[in-house]
């Protein structure tokens, strides 16, 4: 049988209005097929994720309950979720503008893709699906500094809204924001005492590539600092060959303030071209909040 939320283009998410920016998860659609895929992904990224998953993120997956046989239910995610930091994973029918995504953040609202990737294609998809989101991003938001860390990064785009900039300004901005993001929270990786760990959501939800960023001698690792991170372009179509290192949550914590204050003073008005490309509707979706 066809997995019938194995696409963005599934019925249920279409009908959904598309000025609405949430939708339901339509639960009793997902096939066996869809199941099936998860547990393929989630029991092969087990042993990868106690090899080289950070230990806060090994803490949120059991603090979760995920279950390794089944697609969640978004509303059982909640319910130990929202308690331990008020987040909450809320189902939206795909991409959505820059601010209006890290808006729903700064309100403590993850916004969750509820559709999930192929049987046949396990090890790459351009757009995140529900195991990405679900097992990659979500587990981090159990811990109370990464969430506030989100929070402040939410904090940073209001901010970026309401300066005086000109679009291109404006669009130099979002890049520099969108770089710091993608090395951070999607491809953040952390040195502790037991040596490096990742904790960004898309090595956490990668079979092959959270190995790769550990081990690989072809992947160049460095202490993050702001002023390279918000001027390094990257590709989204192959392993990452930089990354960059934090020492911890309130580290990164402190770095979101210095983007912010970096912005204040026009330090993000002219960085370095090149991806990501932003579309119109990023840059747009800054103009109303200003």
């Amino acid at each position: 049988m066809s997995a019938i939320l194995n696409s963005t283009e599934a019925p249920e998410i279409q009908e959904s209005p598309a000025h609405e920016l949430f939708t339901s998860q339509p639960y009793a659609q997902y096939s066996e097929e869809d199941h099936q895929t998860w547990r393929r992904l989630y029991a092969r990224m087990l042993p990868k994720w106690d090899r080289y998953a950070n230990p806060h993120f090994l803490k949120g997956i059991q603090a979760l309950s995920l279950s390794p046989h089944h697609v969640p239910r978004l509303e059982d995610v909640n319910q130990f979720l929202r308690p331990l930091t008020g987040f909450q994973a809320k189902a939206v029918r795909g991409y959505l503008p820059a601010f209006q995504f890290f808006d729903c953040l700064r309100q403590r609202i993850f916004p969750t893709t509820i559709t999930i990737r192929r049987s046949d294609q396990l090890d790459y998809l351009p757009e995140p699906d529900i195991f990405h989101d679900i097992a990659g991003h979500v587990p981090m938001h159990t811990d109370p500094h990464f969430a506030e860390t989100l929070v402040r990064f939410g904090e940073c785009a209001h901010t970026a809204a309401k300066l005086d900039a000109s679009p291109l300004q404006l669009t130099s901005i979002i890049r520099a924001m969108a770089r710091f993001f993608w090395f951070t929270i999607e491809f953040g990786l952390m040195r502790n005492a037991a040596g490096l760990k990742a904790y960004g959501s898309g090595l956490l939800s990668s079979f092959g590539e959270i190995e790769h960023a550990i081990e690989s001698p072809n992947v160049q690792r460095y202490p993050l600092q702001l002023e390279w991170v918000i001027n390094q372009s990257f590709e989204i179509d192959h392993y990452q060959p930089l990354l960059f290192v934090v020492d911890s949550f309130e580290h990164l914590y402190g770095l979101v303030g210095q983007l912010e204050q970096w912005m204040i003073a026009g330090r993000l008005d002219n960085v370095a071209p090149g991806e990501p490309l932003l579309r119109e509707e990023d840059l747009l979706s800054f103009r109303p909040a200003a």
